[in-house]
């Protein structure tokens, strides 16, 4: 029964790492075709942006470059040409930053993985532990008065949350510096970690500003609900405490959701990385799909497909913990 047991258990997890295997492949192809025919279907000319950008390009390097990224080519063969370079691991060469594409992303992504990683905890612990206050007195003063601020939170734009910080804690009272991830000028092997975190603060802030509310206000109404169900009312005439009552009943039936919720938020941290690393001029992979969308299309195509993995595997994580918050999930998927 043991050995049974096992293998059967082996070949359940080798099927769940093989189904999302195939819908990861899936997503993919998907997102590349369709970013690659918005793409070709743009008005826009990428060579002329980068005469533009570049003006003392001369005629043969334009005939070129328009031979290089196959642009007398028909949409459905540069395609094609496109997908049998990446499955040999080549994303193109950047035409702004004259690198390879991947050596980009790599590069970048860990700049942005600093800041949506503290923003991404900022949100979650935060936001959680705000919303169970807020359902645990529920229809009391502090109640109505945190809910209130957070739904303001929620109808401020984030860029102009991070231009106020940038006025009031740079500009103002002079407390973290205007932007970067680094002191300007400073050799990078001379940046202490104290530094950077200076640096962080007010780009994570500003992109956990939105999504911190939302997490807040979806927990107070999921333990609201929870609060309100008969096991817990039979709780209460038995006379257990209202920690306790958080401990035992609240927690494991607002887990689910709460992670739902933070995991299913990596499309937004990744959308909002944009607009936090442009206002602070912080240089992540936000930053670079914006200044790449006009001119750097190999770029801005690997920088889809990788934010589309990104995303994928963060919701991919969330089905994976559901099982282990919850075992009921997990015996339904055996």
């Amino acid at each position: 029964m043991g050995v049974d047991g096992g293998r059967a258990g082996g070949r359940r997890g080798f099927s769940y790492i093989a189904v999302y295997t195939i819908r990861g492949v899936t997503l993919l192809f998907a997102a590349s075709v369709v970013s690659f025919a918005l793409v070709s279907a743009s008005p826009i000319d990428p060579i002329q942006q980068y005469i533009l950008a570049n003006p003392g390009v001369s005629e043969e390097n334009i005939a070129r470059m328009e031979a290089y990224w196959g642009l007398n080519e028909p949409p459905v063969s540069r395609y094609w040409s496109w997908i049998r370079a990446i499955l040999r691991g080549d994303l193109g060469m950047s035409k702004t930053y004259r690198r390879p594409v991947a050596e980009i992303i790599g590069l970048r992504f860990g700049a942005s993985l600093a800041l949506m990683a503290a923003a991404w905890t900022c949100t979650g612990v935060l936001g959680f532990g705000i919303g169970c206050v807020m359902g645990m007195f529920h229809g009391r003063l502090a109640d109505r008065v945190i809910k209130r601020i957070c739904l303001v939170m929620c109808s401020i734009p984030t860029f102009w949350i991070g231009l106020v910080f940038l006025m009031v804690f740079s500009a103002w009272l002079g407390w973290f510096p205007f932007g970067m991830a680094v002191p300007p000028g400073v050799p990078a092997a001379e940046v202490t970690l104290l530094q950077r975190l200076r640096h962080l603060v007010l780009p994570a802030l500003t992109l956990s500003f939105l999504s911190f509310a939302n997490t807040a206000l979806h927990t107070r109404e999921k333990l609201i609900d929870v609060l309100e169900s008969d096991y817990v009312l039979f709780a209460r005439a038995r006379g257990e405490k209202p920690g306790t009552i958080l401990r035992r009943h609240g927690l494991r039936n607002i887990l689910i959701p709460a992670v739902t919720m933070q995991f299913g938020s990596f499309n937004e941290l990744f959308g909002g990385s944009v607009i936090a690393e442009n206002i602070f001029s912080y240089p992540g992979l936000g930053a670079a799909a914006t200044s790449s969308a006009m001119t750097d299309i190999p770029l801005f195509l690997g920088i889809t497909l990788f934010s589309t993995l990104f995303v994928f595997t963060g919701n991919m994580t969330a089905n994976i913990l559901y099982g282990i918050i919850d075992p009921s999930i997990r015996e339904a998927g055996r």
